[in-house]
């Protein structure tokens, strides 16, 4: 879906740090664990990603996302300057390449939450990252937490529902799974992930 430009290089530069993926349903709190872990530790660099959709309230430019326009995303799109994107529910998000390979040649640990989709463009891109998969409890327990948000209309909802229900099934694609029943819990465990020392790509 995206240009593949430079991902032998970004394979080459992850020997020097771990790059974690953290993806799951929507509304299964990946953005409640990526907060709490930019708070909390400031060791592990987080990716902001990019994204065509409005800012929700309290949201701030370029802190959860960088807020750009259809015809701004396509152009970085068009020009490889994203690690992987997709479409979801009517929005573009992204993850763009440059300051990502910049922090893992650095050595820094470097944490990304996207989509399943973006998921796997990343592990095309770079084998030797880590994917985790960010369960709920429950399906029950999902629908809660989405229909409680408040923030988005019903036919929104439905199209979330509906995606939630093909992103489950991906989980076997990913290499470890983490059920979100304690925030605390699954922050000190996917930090201790992102923080291990990497597995060596072969030369």
């Amino acid at each position: 879906m995206h240009p593949n430009g430079g991902a032998a290089d970004l394979a080459a530069r992850h020997r020097a740090a771990r790059l974690t993926v953290l993806s799951g349903p929507s509304a299964v709190g990946k953005s409640t664990v990526v907060e709490a872990i930019r708070r909390h530790n400031p060791e592990v660099w987080l990716s902001v990603s990019v994204t065509t959709r409005r800012p929700r309230p309290g949201e701030v430019h370029g802190r959860e996302y960088y807020f750009v326009t259809e015809p701004e995303f396509k152009e970085m799109a068009a020009g490889g300057e994203l690690l992987e994107w997709a479409r979801y529910t009517g929005n573009f998000y992204g993850t763009p390449r440059v300051p990502v390979s910049e922090r893992l040649e650095a050595g820094i640990p470097t944490l990304l939450e996207v989509d399943v989709v973006g998921a796997r463009q990343v592990r095309a891109a770079v084998p030797g990252a880590l994917l985790v998969f960010l369960a709920p409890p429950s399906w029950e327990e999902l629908v809660r937490r989405l229909t409680a948000r408040g923030t988005e209309p019903a036919d929104v909802i439905s199209q979330r529902l509906d995606a939630a229900k093909d992103e489950l099934r991906a989980e076997n694609e990913f290499d470890i799974t983490l059920v979100n029943t304690s925030v605390k819990d699954v922050c000190a465990q996917l930090v201790a992930l992102v923080t291990a020392e990497p597995v060596k790509l072969s030369a």
